[in-house]
């Protein structure tokens, strides 16, 4: 079986290499981009097979990011949104966009392990 690439679009350094080192140990190859400008690139350059990303971030937001993908590219790739920002506005504007999943920071990692494998196994 091939690996599962995922990107992990996060620019709290610290969250990052916490939910890397997570999900390499449960297998993902995984790549980090710290800013939606690192996003791009990353997706210009291959698409990962699932995405987990912050609605903050410098240059581009995570709903920008899914904004993107769905309308720019038409891709369907998976997109799990994860915020501080867990307001209602926040969640639906993520939903509505064509974000697949929410997660409200502070993010456990054996919960994004089961939604990411639920989301995988659905497509």
């Amino acid at each position: 079986m091939a690996e599962t690439y995922l990107l992990l679009a996060e620019d709290d350094i610290m969250l990052a290499s916490l939910l890397k080192f997570r999900l390499e140990k449960a297998g993902y190859r995984v790549d980090h981009a710290a800013d939606g400008r690192q996003v791009k690139e990353y997706v210009g350059q291959q698409m990962p097979d699932i995405i987990v990303s912050d609605i903050m971030m410098p240059y581009f937001s995570g709903i920008e990011l899914v904004d993107y993908l769905r309308n720019e590219l038409g891709s369907k790739v998976p997109v799990v949104i994860i915020s501080t920002a867990g307001n209602e506005s926040n969640v639906l504007n993520a939903f509505e966009m064509g974000a697949d999943d929410f997660i409200s920071k502070p993010v456990s990692p054996s919960e994004l392990l089961i939604r990411i494998s639920k989301l995988l196994r659905t497509r």
